[in-house]
């Protein structure tokens, strides 16, 4: 793991401090590890990565997919199918440099009733989990164009004193326009208003979206393992 500020070690174990402060009304587990709905997203959490707490991650997951990520090394268990894996770099911004444009065409907060074309859009441009009820975990603003969702950004985990930016999609008629950088900022600035810090993870081979997180002002502060598992439970049961 690479660092950038120790003091940040909150966001070691992100999913997991997020479960377990800001969105522990969504947790489903106990103290050795944790999960959202399913409905909500698929990130889950160990508190430490134990064969204790994979036991207790199989009892709450059943055979429903979790994706896990954290600075620790994890050695997966036997009856773990791995569905993907690769690294997710964590960055966060706190010299931000916020794009304004007085041309922008208007920004929506997105609701429920968005939440079919929201899962189009991620669908379509893939920037990781996103479910019927994901918009629930904090605020999520648009930009539509010609009748469509042209573009979005959101809030995911939120931890005492940082809310992460995700879900951040252009559909790829509209590429080109700088909309993923206006809606960043917006949502950026919402998030420095309420006396918070903006982070955020992406792929490691996405090189063209880290690239515009840099120019935003976020700055590399970790790379993590992200894992894509399910547990096969009934292996070796049939007779």
């Amino acid at each position: 793991m690479t660092c950038v500020g120790l003091k940040l070690n909150i966001l070691d174990n992100p999913i997991w401090n997020a479960l377990t402060t800001k969105h522990s009304y969504f947790a489903e587990g106990d103290e050795l590890a944790r999960r959202y709905p399913v409905e909500v997203t698929a990130l889950g959490a160990l508190n430490q990565p134990t064969p204790e707490a994979f036991e207790s991650l199989a009892h709450i997951t059943g055979g429903d997919v979790v994706a896990l990520f954290s600075y620790r090394p994890v050695k997966i268990p036997e009856k773990w199918k791995t569905i993907h894996t690769s690294n997710l770099v964590q960055m966060v911004c706190e010299s931000p440099k916020l794009v304004r444009d007085e041309n922008t065409p208007l920004i929506e907060e997105l609701t429920a009733a968005d939440t079919d074309d929201m899962i189009a859009l991620t669908r379509l441009t893939n920037p990781g989990p996103f479910g019927k009820r994901t918009q629930e975990l904090g605020l999520y603003l648009g930009i539509h164009q010609d009748g469509r969702l042209a573009a979005m950004a959101g809030e995911r985990q939120r931890l005492p004193g940082y809310t992460e930016v995700s879900a951040v999609c252009t559909h790829p008629d509209f590429r080109g326009r700088g909309y993923a950088q206006i809606l960043m900022s917006t949502l950026m600035l919402k998030i420095i208003e309420r006396g918070e810090t903006p982070f955020l993870h992406a792929r490691e081979d996405n090189a063209g979206a880290i690239r515009v997180y840099e120019r935003l002002g976020f700055k590399t502060r970790a790379i993590f393992p992200f894992h894509v598992l399910r547990h096969e439970s009934s292996r070796g049961q049939a007779k």
